[in-house]
């Protein structure tokens, strides 16, 4: 089969679609994102105006009071809240500020730092005689420690991944800038968020009351921050993948006003793809990174072998469809999420570049600095809680937690756009990345062709194994 011109159509055609019109996707998903939007968003200003300089203002207490008579009022815990929007916003713009000198350092410095800080957590909760957070992050403290066990050889190539689109991604400031506005953005939803957050925390119904509609709300939130996430994520994987295919910002072939463009096409006609994947490409990405690093720790134990390798090939299933990469093809082409997820794994599958990004853990790396300055949010909204209301310490310090990583979340994903869109470039066309980074292509040839060596003496070893068990006589 001749490669080379199959892979010069693709290529004209990724050229051709970036500027033509294109038509709305996943309208479904878009009209359902905005009516939870604003349905919660009229349940927000109720609950925190109902408690807001004046108990029960309107009048709620009569349906929930006989639950607990609580005197608590919105404006004594929304400044904590804003604590933790503050450390959050710090942390991302002090993460971005710093992406052209010591981001591998700050990386470095999260994937050993986490575990302490895990378990220093754990300490704590356990010495507030709060047990079952203690047991959440003892719990948590063991498993990110046994993941980075598992993954400590893969890491130098991660890193050096990791290096390169840190590059990539400081050589286009204007990227930045829109990331910078992305995390303005999220604090003014968060302004309305913890208002009803601190109305739901001074109410009068019940702890359970209380935890139910933070867990709402703090789904909620999950979506709201992943959306704005994927949406930078496709503005900069897009225009990396621009900068990459046409061989720099200044050459002639370069779209004009392309970053205008990505925005424009991100926030209308493919928002909806965004809204739809950000649902579910989290997890199902947590779920296969961490079955993959139990799975290549197993050994011989083949009973645990076969329950693992039932589930990894599910996940896998669900990868096909919900994927990071798709972010890349919507923002080139305009496709739903579906097909552009499907499309990207049939892209990595059929170049063998997939055994490169299974390799790889850069993302679970970027996803630990978000975990990492969630906790520090977290622990700074907490310590103040803990001196003004120490009965309310973890609802405030568990929800400031999610704030902050959403708010460090906006920041690590321009480097996780870059890393994407080197992966389906260097999918696409190999001579993309050695034009950008002659090294690099060298660098990435040989960890590939070193994967796919290992695939397949693995497949070899298996062959034979059963091929033996076929010929013991029972």
């Amino acid at each position: 089969m001749d490669v080379e011109p199959s892979r010069r159509n693709t290529n004209s055609t990724y050229a051709l679609s970036f500027e033509q019109s294109r038509h709305w996707r996943d309208v479904f998903w878009l009209a359902v994102f905005i009516v939870h939007l604003g349905g919660l968003g009229l349940l927000l200003v109720v609950l925190g105006l109902n408690r807001f300089k004046k108990n029960d203002r309107l009048n709620i207490d009569k349906y929930t009071g006989f639950l607990e008579h609580h005197r608590g009022l919105t404006e004594y815990y929304w400044p904590l809240y804003a604590v933790a929007a503050g450390a959050g916003t710090f942390l991302g713009w002090t993460w971005l500020l710093l992406l052209g000198y010591q981001a591998i350092h700050m990386m470095k410095v999260s994937v050993h730092i986490l575990t302490t800080y895990l378990a220093v957590v754990s300490v704590f909760c356990f010495w507030a005689q709060q047990f079952f957070w203690g047991v959440t992050f003892a719990i948590g403290a063991v498993l990110q420690f046994l993941y980075v066990i598992s993954v400590i050889d893969r890491l130098p190539f991660s890193m050096l991944v990791l290096q390169k689109a840190v590059k990539m991604a400081w050589s286009l400031p204007r990227v930045m800038c829109i990331a910078y506005a992305f995390i303005l953005v999220m604090l003014s939803w968060m302004a309305l968020w913890s208002f009803g957050a601190a109305g739901v925390v001074a109410s009068s119904i019940g702890d359970s009351g209380r935890w139910w509609l933070l867990v709402v709300f703090s789904i909620s939130l999950f979506w709201t921050g992943a959306v704005l996430c994927n949406t930078v994520h496709v503005i900069v994987s897009g225009m990396v993948f621009l900068v990459l295919f046409h061989g720099g910002q200044e050459t002639a072939s370069m779209p004009s006003n392309s970053l205008m463009k990505s925005l424009r096409y991100a926030v209308t006609t493919s928002f909806g793809s965004i809204c739809y994947g950000s649902l579910f490409t989290a997890a199902v990405r947590t779920l296969r990174w961490e079955i993959r690093g139990f799975r290549a720790k197993i050994g011989n134990n083949e009973c645990l072998l076969c329950c693992v390798d039932f589930v990894f090939h599910i996940v896998e299933t669900l990868v096909r469809f919900f994927n990071k990469y798709a972010y890349v093809q919507i923002a080139v082409s305009g496709k739903s999420f579906n097909h552009s997820a499907r499309d990207a794994w049939e892209l990595f599958q059929s170049t063998g570049v997939e055994a490169l990004i299974a390799y790889d853990c850069s993302g679970a790396v970027l996803l630990m600095g978000t975990i990492l300055g969630g906790l520090i949010a977290g622990t700074c909204a907490g310590v103040w809680t803990w001196l003004r209301s120490s009965d309310r310490v973890l609802m405030v310090g568990s929800t400031s937690m999610l704030m902050g990583m959403v708010l460090v979340g906006l920041a690590m994903v321009v480097v996780e756009g870059a890393v994407t869109s080197l992966y389906i470039c260097y999918a696409l066309d190999p001579l993309l990345i050695h034009r950008w980074d002659p090294e690099f292509f060298n660098q990435m040839s040989e960890m590939l062709h070193q994967r796919l060596q290992h695939r397949s003496a693995r497949g070899r070893q298996v062959l034979t194994h059963n091929t033996l068990d076929s010929h013991i006589p029972s």
